[in-house]
C-alpha cells in the first residue's frame, strides 16, 4: 500500500536557514510545507513601527510580538537560571531574525574547524572546510554577499585566506573616511583592520537595491538592500512551496523505524493540525529548535539536545579620539581587527575579534550629556564634537562547549499552552582569559586615537550568535546530528540551524548556517 504524504518535506521555521533549504527543494520539484509561527509583515510596517516608536535602542520593537509568537525581549519568554542574562535578540515573523542583524558573512577558517586537533580544547567539526567550501559560494550567492576577496581573513596580514573557489558575488562597498583612518592609525602598531563581507548589495541584485547607506541595517533595512529571510521565503513560494504562518510546532510524532512521521503544529485560536511527510527539517534556531526536540521526546539518546549553548559573549569600549572619524556612513559594520583569530595562543586563551560600530551614535551621546546636566546651545556643540569623534569598539570571544550551559523547556507556558524557554549559562575561564587580552588591546586602542575613554568595562554582552545547542559530531554518544545535519537517531530528520556548530570562532555564524542549509536541501533531494 503506498503511503500518502502531506508533503515531501516540512521544514520548520522560515528565517533564513529554513527559506534557503525550502527554496532548494521547491526549485527541485519537491513539495514542501513550511511552517511558521510568526506572521507575515511587509518591510513599509516594519519601518513606520520603527519611526513611531520612542524605543529607537530596541531593535526588536518594530517587529510584532505575539502572545503565541514572543520576541526574545519579552520578559515572559526567556527565564535564566545561570550567572549571565542569556538574552539574543531573536524574532518570530517570517524571515526571522535576519531583518534585524547587521549581516556580516564570514567563513570559519579551516583551522576553526580542527579546533581539538590543533590546539587541544573544545571539539572537531566532522566535516573539513574543503567539503563546505562550494556550500559558502552558493550561500554568498543567495545572500547576495559584497566582500573583498583579496584579504588574510585570519588576521595575520598573509594572502588571502580561507581558500576560495570563486571570487564573492559582489564587490566591497567604498571604504568610508572612518575606516580609512582607522587603518591609518592601527596599522603601524601592528593591528590588521580587514573589510568585513555583508549580506547588503553593492549593486542590484535578485530583485534588490544597491545599500544607498541609509545606515539603518539594525532595527530594519528601510530599502531591502540587506539581505533578510522573507526573501527566500518568498522565493521558496514562487517555487511551488505552501507557506503556512502562524503555525507552531510543538511536538514531532515518532512511528516505524524511529522515522519522524508527522509535526504537529497549534494556531492562535488553540485548534491543532497534524502534517505528515518524508522528511522534516527543522529551522527554529538555535533555542527553539532544541526545545521543540525535547518536548517530542527525540533525537536526544545522547542526552545532548540543549546542551553546549554557546554565543560569542562580548564587552565593549567606547571613547572619544582626537580627530574627526564621521561615524554613521553607509554599513552599521564595515570592518573588523582579527590579529587573535588563529594561532596556538588558543590552546590557552579564546580567540578575539574586535570590530568597530559604524552606527550613528547621536542618541547615545545626547543621553550621556543631559545626565550630565548640558543643554542649550553647548548640548548642540558637545553633541557635534562627540558624535564626530566616537569609537565604539564591539569585541567577541570565542566559547567552548559546554553541557551546563543548557536550553531546556521553561515551565511557563505561552497563550497556547506551549511552553516558554529557561536557559542556563555561565562564562567559562577560556573566555575569561581571552578577556584580559583584549583588555589589553583597549588600553592600546585609547593611546594610539590620544582618547578620552567613556567605557572600557562594559560587563559581559549578548551577541546573539546561537550555537552548539543540537551540536554536531561524528560520535552519536556526544553530539545530536552528525556532519551532513542529519539527527543520529531519526535518519529523516534534519537540523537546519546554527545550533549545530560545535566549535564557534569568533565570526558570526549566519552565513555558514545557510551553507549547511542549502547542503541540507541537497541530500535530501539525492534521496528522495
Amino acid at each position: 500500500m503506498t503511503t500518502t504524504y502531506d508533503a515531501d518535506v516540512v521544514v520548520i521555521g522560515s528565517g533564513a536557514l529554513g527559506s534557503n533549504a525550502a527554496y532548494e527543494l521547491a526549485k527541485q520539484g519537491r513539495s514542501v510545507i513550511l511552517l511558521e509561527a510568526g506572521s507575515r509583515i511587509p518591510r513599509w510596517k516594519i519601518l513606520e513601527n520603527f519611526r513611531t516608536s520612542s524605543r529607537k535602542a530596541n531593535f526588536n520593537d518594530p517587529y510584532p510580538n505575539e502572545p503565541w509568537a514572543h520576541t526574545s525581549y519579552d520578559p515572559e519568554y526567556l527565564e535564566n537560571t545561570g550567572s549571565f542574562d542569556f538574552r539574543p535578540g531573536m524574532l518570530k515573523l517570517v524571515g526571522g531574525t535576519t531583518w534585524h542583524w547587521a549581516a556580516a558573512c564570514w567563513r570559519y577558517l579551516p583551522n576553526d574547524m580542527k579546533l581539538k586537533t590543533l590546539y587541544g580544547v573544545g571539539r572537531d567539526w566532522p566535516i573539513d572546510y574543503d567539503t563546505l567550501e562550494p556550500y559558502y559560494q552558493r550561500a554568498e550567492e543567495a545572500l547576495g554577499v559584497a566582500g573583498n576577496g583579496e584579504e588574510d581573513q585570519s588576521g595575520q596580514g598573509g594572502k588571502a585566506w580561507p581558500p576560495r573557489s570563486k571570487g564573492y558575488p559582489l564587490p566591497p562597498d567604498a571604504t568610508t573616511y572612518m575606516n580609512q583612518q582607522l587603518v591609518k592609525r592601527l596599522a603601524p602598531e601592528g593591528y590588521h583592520y580587514i573589510h568585513e563581507p555583508n549580506g547588503r548589495v553593492t549593486k542590484p541584485y535578485d530583485g534588490r537595491p544597491a545599500c544607498c547607506g541609509n545606515n539603518n541595517c539594525m532595527p530594519v533595512c528601510p530599502i531591502g538592500a540587506m539581505y533578510s529571510g522573507d526573501m527566500h521565503a518568498t522565493h521558496a513560494e514562487n517555487a511551488g512551496a505552501k507557506l503556512i504562518t502562524e503555525a507552531t510546532a510543538y511536538k514531532l510524532e515518532k512511528g516505524a523505524g524511529n522515522k519522524i512521521v508527522a509535526v504537529h503544529y497549534r494556531k492562535p485560536d488553540g485548534s491543532d493540525v497534524r502534517l505528515t511527510a518524508r522528511y522534516f527539517v527543522v529551522a527554529a534556531h538555535g533555542l527553539e529548535t532544541p526545545k521543540l526536540l525535547l518536548m517530542s521526546d527525540v533525537a536526544n539518546s545522547s542526552d545532548q539536545v540543549g546542551r553546549n549553548l554557546m554565543d560569542h559573549t562580548g564587552i565593549g569600549l567606547l571613547m572619544i579620539g582626537d580627530e574627526p572619524l564621521w561615524p554613521g556612513r553607509g554599513a552599521v559594520q564595515q570592518g573588523g581587527i582579527f590579529n587573535w583569530r588563529d594561532g596556538d595562543f588558543r590552546k590557552q586563551h579564546s580567540a578575539v575579534k574586535h570590530s568597530m560600530s559604524n552606527a550613528v551614535p547621536n542618541r547615545t551621546i545626547t543621553e550621556r550629556l543631559l545626565k550630565q546636566g548640558v543643554i542649550g546651545p553647548e548640548l548642540d556643540e558637545r553633541i557635534r564634537h562627540d558624535a564626530a569623534r566616537w569609537i565604539d569598539v564591539g569585541t567577541v570571544f570565542e566559547m567552548l562547549p559546554s553541557p551546563t550551559n543548557r536550553v531546556t523547556p521553561s515551565d511557563k507556558k505561552d497563550a497556547l499552552g506551549i511552553p516558554m524557554l529557561r536557559v542556563n549559562y555561565d562564562v567559562d575561564d577560556y573566555v575569561k582569559a581571552g578577556k584580559e587580552v583584549a583588555k589589553k588591546d583597549y588600553a592600546r586602542f585609547a593611546k594610539i586615537f590620544n582618547a578620552e575613554v567613556i567605557e572600557d568595562e562594559s560587563g559581559w554582552q549578548n551577541r546573539d550568535h546561537i550555537m552548539g545547542s543540537v551540536i554536531m559530531g561524528s560520535d552519536p554518544k556526544d553530539s545530536v546530528v552528525n556532519g551532513d545535519c542529519r539527527t543520529h537517531d531519526h535518519d529523516n530528520l534534519f537540523l537546519a540551524t546554527t545550533g549545530v556548530i560545535p566549535a564557534s570562532g569568533v565570526i558570526n555564524p549566519t552565513l555558514t548556517g545557510v551553507a549547511l542549509s542549502i547542503r541540507i536541501a541537497d541530500t535530501i533531494n539525492k534521496e528522495i
